[in-house]
């Protein structure tokens, strides 16, 4: 590769990262502010309406659904619309793979179990992993040890695996999640 395509790749992969999350906050922005002016419009004349408002109207819908959510009628209504959600087939699978990456953002404000990363034996080397349970329990299977769920990726983000060990069989590391991420989906090549 010549000196140019060189310094041209360096441009490239210094300014993508920055690039596409600029990108991406404005295209939320944008869409939000799209979508929430149409029902803004049938209240506010559009002589009055201010570029912007559509945002503020989705910051304070959510706030609101997240006020809502505490209320004990409004949960319920949800575990019902759930449950019917989850008898549609192909809905059911895109539903429920969706909760599941929701469930992992912590909202109790609480440490989650997840912030801990350890290593695992495997064979004559070791495999970093992400604690997802403490005191794990396989359904409709009883063991004696005390298990921990651990969650195994692998590099690139092609996948990973979900192992239950005994707790005697995981070794502690000092490593933050973001350092253990970046490492992992590197492939161990992060600078």
């Amino acid at each position: 590769m010549s000196q140019l395509g060189r310094i041209l790749l360096k441009g490239l992969v210094a300014i993508l990262p920055i690039g596409l999350t600029l990108y991406l906050i404005y295209w939320l922005g944008i869409t939000t502010e799209e979508l929430l002016s149409g029902p803004i419009h049938w209240f506010v004349p559009p002589a009055d309406y201010i570029p912007g408002m559509g945002l503020i109207a989705g910051f304070i819908v959510l706030f609101v659904v997240g006020l809502l959510v505490n209320a004990y009628v409004i949960r319920r209504s949800m575990k019902v619309v759930e449950s019917l959600v989850m008898r549609v087939p192909v809905v059911k699978t895109v539903y429920g793979a969706l909760r599941d990456v929701t469930k992992l953002v912590d909202t109790s404000g609480r440490k989650s179990e997840l912030e801990r990363v350890v290593m695992v034996r495997f064979g004559p080397g070791r495999v970093m992993g992400f604690v997802t349970q403490e005191h794990a329990a396989l359904p409709g299977i009883d063991t004696d040890s005390d298990l921990v769920a651990v969650y195994l990726p692998m590099s690139y983000q092609i996948g990973g695996y979900t192992v239950y060990l005994p707790r005697s069989h995981i070794e502690p590391t000092d490593l933050s999640v973001e350092a253990a991420m970046r490492i992992v989906l590197t492939g161990g090549l992060q600078r």
